[in-house]
């Protein structure tokens, strides 16, 4: 009996196998129902990050916005492309220092607001030169 007439599978027990080796397919039978339903996995980044060159992750070294829900070792995601506007929490930038506190602006006068009685507002008046809006926090991720 000649061995080399006899036909079998390509797959020889190899990882290298691939699709193109396989010429049929005898699929037969219905899908699961559930399969109709099934949604894709939630992606953090298309969940949180609305512009990815713009976006960065910073981590909160002090509970100046504890009454705000942001406490020291809480992550903030923080967007640098939206502009601050009234009510916001933003990251600031002063004298050097990066600081995370609720921007308030009423005509040309500018705040820096604590949302506790503890610390006064900072005030950012035209002739403050080392002052900056470094970005808007968008979300806070915290970790109990």
């Amino acid at each position: 009996m000649r061995t080399d007439k006899f036909l079998s599978s390509k797959y020889t027990g190899s990882k290298a196998m691939t699709q193109l080796d396989i010429h049929s397919a005898n699929a037969t039978g219905f899908g699961a129902a559930a399969d109709d339903y099934m949604e894709r996995g939630i992606d953090l980044n298309e969940e949180l990050i609305r512009n990815k060159p713009a976006t960065f992750f910073m981590r909160v070294s002090s509970d100046a916005m504890k009454e705000a829900g942001i406490y020291k070792g809480d992550v903030v995601i923080v967007d640098r492309s939206i502009k601050a506007t009234n009510g916001k929490v933003i990251i600031a930038m002063l004298n050097g220092d990066m600081l995370i506190r609720r921007f308030e602006k009423t005509n040309n006068n500018i705040r820096l607001v604590i949302d506790s009685n503890k610390l006064s507002p900072i005030n950012i008046d035209a002739t403050c030169e080392d002052f900056a809006i470094w970005g808007v926090v968008t979300y806070v991720i915290h970790t109990p």
